[in-house]
């Protein structure tokens, strides 16, 4: 894994302003190894991952954060997942022509959903979930709208993506924090002058330190950043059979097998009939066969 997939949190002392910095990068290019996207859809799914990783880092528990944008412009759908280790998937959907296009221009009128899940414990999990339209002329700006929205919570985001890397800049007030009234802005207007080549090409101190070096400024921690797909065998398996078995052994009879392709990292299960029939008596274990 590259040294640059990685998430920095850092807080402004005496300030009420807390932030994190991500890139990526082997994670990035692993997350475009199956699909040929656009320039315009490639770089707004980048900003996207950024986004998710900066959002997810927030989780306090083991769990997933999902941000999914669906609108009804060429891009209908954009989804990423980040879960409590920081591992990131996701994908983009699009139809049509999408040169030239901007934010507005590529996602037409849609929404934002922000879905937090945490694993069932004791047979109780828990689910919350954000939802508001799309507004601004960028996926940092309808962030920043969800946040002043859903979260009534000050927040600033930067986010950049290119072929090579996607990164982002998160900055947050710190709630119930005695500081100065003018911090918010002074460390924003400082924010507002970084340029998207300063974000994907500097490293995480030289960047931090070109900002705020004339503040007090305190590196918390860094840590790993990497796409790692969560589907397994046993949850297709699981799939197959809350899909039933005569539903399941129809698809057999019409294809000579079932095949289940994931859709954020191309692996590929195959089922034949044995395998299919084997689901449905217990043996799944010995069943399923995958492939990359």
């Amino acid at each position: 894994m590259s040294h640059r997939d990685s998430l920095t949190k850092f807080l402004l002392d005496a300030k009420p302003v807390r932030g994190e910095l991500v890139q990526l990068d082997a994670s990035w290019h692993a997350a475009l190894e199956r699909i040929d996207y656009p320039p315009p859809v490639r770089d707004l799914l980048g900003e996207a991952f950024a986004a998710a990783a900066l959002l997810g880092s927030t989780l306090k528990f083991e769990g997933a954060l999902t941000l999914q944008v669906t609108g009804d412009g060429p891009v209908h759908l954009l989804v990423v997942q980040c879960d409590s280790e920081r591992h990131l998937r996701g994908l983009a959907r699009w139809t049509g022509e999408v040169a030239g296009r901007g934010f507005a221009g590529l996602l037409g009128g849609g929404r934002m959903v922000i879905t937090v899940e945490q694993p069932a414990v004791d047979g109780k999990g828990e689910r919350y979930q954000g939802i508001v339209e799309l507004s601004g002329d960028s996926l940092a700006a309808a962030l920043e709208g969800y946040f002043a929205r859903s979260e009534q919570l000050p927040t600033r985001l930067y986010l950049a993506a290119d072929a090579g890397r996607a990164a982002g800049l998160l900055l947050q007030t710190i709630p119930m924090r005695t500081a100065d009234p003018d911090a918010w802005q002074h460390a924003t207007l400082l924010a507002d002058t970084l340029t998207a080549v300063e974000l994907l090409a500097l490293e995480p101190r030289e960047l931090l330190h070109r900002l705020y070096h004339e503040d007090d400024l305190r590196l918390l921690e860094t840590l790993p950043v990497a796409f790692r797909c969560s589907c397994t065998r046993d949850r297709i398996v699981e799939m197959l059979r809350g899909l039933g078995e005569d539903e399941t052994m129809s698809i057999v009879a019409e294809h000579g097998e079932v095949e289940v392709n994931c859709e954020f990292c191309g692996r590929t299960y195959r089922f034949d009939p044995v395998d299919a029939r084997a689901l449905f008596l217990g043996l799944a274990s010995a069943a399923v066969k995958s492939r990359h």
